[in-house]
């Protein structure tokens, strides 16, 4: 799901298209899209422990939370997602504002949107306890922050030409068919 999550031009397309505009270097661009990605992931990993310990409170109290309620979040939550997929909005920024206080904005848009379709994970996470849940934090924050900067190095790289609008159009789909797979593998493996 990082991968995927990491894919989405959202999370770095916009510091591409400031970092053009303002005239910044390669190298500030990708410290740039490092940083977002951390705000992004902090608040995901942070949003994320939160419902880890909903979901072990709950696993502690319902037997049937790791049967059926778990798989079902990730149902529901990848059926809202397939939903939505066609209500996307985009990401906009003054293009009169400063560095100092674009870059500022960039990494409180990112920490202020957690990644919503890895929150079930964590909520399922709970139930098998503290190090799967910080094993799932890192995986996490590892690959999103690699793809994510793996990715501004390609569009840096000459993938600027490749219909990202298309592939943003279409990330909730895939997110939300990856959501539904992982529901039903859960619930057929547990």
């Amino acid at each position: 799901m990082s991968i995927l999550h990491a894919l989405i031009p959202s999370h770095w397309l916009p510091v591409l298209a400031v970092g053009r505009q303002l005239g910044w270097t390669r190298t500030d661009i990708l410290w740039v899209t490092l940083l977002a990605g951390a705000a992004h992931v902090a608040s995901t990993v942070l949003f994320g422990l939160l419902l880890a310990w909903a979901g072990d409170a709950l696993s502690d109290r319902v037997e049937v939370f790791s049967m059926w309620v778990a798989p079902a979040i990730l149902i529901i939550w990848g059926i809202v997602y397939v939903y939505r997929h066609y209500y996307h909005h985009h990401f906009h920024l003054s293009h009169h504002a400063g560095g100092k206080s674009v870059i500022g904005a960039l990494l409180l848009a990112m920490f202020f949107s957690p990644c919503l379709e890895i929150e079930g994970y964590f909520l399922a996470a709970g139930q098998y306890g503290w190090w799967f849940v910080g094993a799932l934090a890192l995986l996490y924050a590892v690959v999103t922050l690699i793809g994510m900067m793996t990715w501004m190095w390609l569009a840096l790289s000459g993938l600027q030409k490749a219909d990202w609008h298309a592939w943003e159009h279409h990330a909730g789909l895939i997110t939300g068919i990856t959501l539904i797979i992982s529901g039903l593998l859960l619930l057929i493996l547990e």
